[in-house]
């Protein structure tokens, strides 16, 4: 699989994780929230009705444990023997009367919380009180429970989905390395007998060509054949680099990009001048790249090629190099047809079509010198305006600056010197 392809199935993976997850620890929370609800209204219960027991079967000197009861009677106060001195909670008592003959309420007394519960009677008001904190540490101890199970839920959630990811994955995986396995066998297989007619193809034009007149028809056809084995060998070139492009394959060497540019311009000028075209160059210097240079030789001749089938008789296509800041600018420039601003991105998408000019209007190129620049750690950009022509602008590091860069960006694909 390519750089970007691999990091797709990385990132499928880890968001099924994610997903899986957020599920587990969803199902562990609300398990929490539903036990932790169910003590509390158990706590609730039990609390008021050990009160409304022990009010009701025990005495003041013999409570139910945790209880502490007290009786007013005629002024005097009974109370459990070692009851908190804070309690009772007098104002309770006095609230209790024959027409409110029960309260029920929870109170913080001297730091303590206490459930109490005061009753009317005849012979006077009575109170018992809970003391609150036994049921305060049950609930910690839960807080606790569920904090242990939700991390181990957590970590075992990551584990389990991590693995449920990659299963889940892995046929997509398979999927994209089995077609890149097929472009790459099938532009392979193809090359060879491509070149063979090619070949032929050209020798037969050069012997039309020499004849007498009457072959000039057939030369004509000849020549066409010619032309069409050329663009079916460029659409391979463009299979052929989608498939292989991606890092592993070669080291980065310092390329001379002046050198590159220069070489191109001078292999692209015949066809320039066959279209009545201005080429212009202009990189006096010396600019390294770190790279391979067959790929961005494939760069700069896509970008050629898309200026020259965009551009008019009497059009001009300026190459130029500069250097800025440790980075090496590479703008191809034409007076063409131009390009919508707004659909600037577009045309750096597989298969885009764009709406003038005489290039090839389908196909992978652009796709492909984004692909190829950006595994170079640079970026690809294209300004311009319907009518006025159009720009890509190519930015890479200098070969001095890629003593620091990433491993992703000290390989590059092998590719063969088409």
């Amino acid at each position: 699989m390519t750089a970007p392809e691999r990091r797709l199935v990385t990132r499928g993976r880890w968001v099924l994780t994610g997903q899986f997850a957020a599920v587990i620890t969803g199902v562990v929370l609300l398990v929490g929230a539903v036990a932790w609800a169910l003590m509390v209204r158990g706590q609730h219960s039990d609390g008021r009705r050990e009160l409304a027991a022990s009010m009701a079967t025990a005495t003041v000197q013999h409570p139910w444990p945790c209880v502490w009861m007290f009786a007013e009677r005629g002024g005097t106060l009974r109370r459990t023997p070692a009851a908190p001195e804070a309690l009772p909670v007098r104002a309770d008592l006095a609230a209790v009367s024959p027409t409110r003959r029960v309260l029920v309420r929870e109170h913080r007394v001297a730091g303590v919380d206490y459930l109490v519960r005061t009753e009317w009677h005849a012979a006077g008001a009575e109170q018992a009180t809970l003391d609150l904190r036994y049921q305060a540490e049950e609930r910690s101890r839960l807080y606790l429970a569920l904090a242990v199970a939700e991390a181990a839920g957590l970590l075992a959630a990551v584990a389990v989905g991590r693995f449920l990811a990659g299963r889940a994955i892995r046929p997509l995986a398979e999927a994209l390395a089995r077609q890149q396995r097929f472009v790459a066998d099938a532009s392979h297989e193809l090359r060879t007998p491509l070149t063979q007619i090619h070949t032929r193809a050209q020798l037969l034009a050069r012997r039309l060509r020499g004849g007498t007149a009457d072959a000039g028809p057939v030369a004509a056809e000849v020549q066409r054949l010619v032309e069409g084995s050329r663009q079916f060998g460029e659409v391979l070139d463009d299979l052929l680099l989608a498939a292989q492009f991606g890092p592993g394959a070669g080291s980065l060497s310092a390329v001379e990009l002046g050198a590159v540019v220069r070489e191109v311009a001078d292999a692209e000028r015949a066809r320039v001048a066959r279209r009545s075209l201005r080429l212009e160059v202009d990189a006096p210097g010396r600019y390294p790249v770190p790279g391979v240079r067959p790929a961005l030789r494939r760069v700069l001749n896509a970008l050629v090629d898309n200026a020259i089938g965009h551009t008019p008789a009497g059009g001009t296509i300026r190459l130029a190099v500069t250097r800025r800041a440790g980075t090496v600018l590479l703008t191809v420039a034409d007076t063409g047809v131009g390009l919508d601003p707004a659909r600037a991105e577009q045309l750096f998408e597989r298969f885009a079509r764009g709406e003038h000019g005489a290039g090839r209007r389908y196909g992978l190129g652009l796709a492909l010198v984004r692909e190829v620049v950006t595994a170079h750690g640079g970026s690809i950009d294209a300004t311009g305006a319907p009518g006025r022509g159009a720009t890509f602008t190519v930015r890479l590091p200098a070969a001095d600056e890629v003593a620091d860069a990433g491993a992703d960006r000290r390989s590059l694909a092998g590719h063969a010197d088409r």
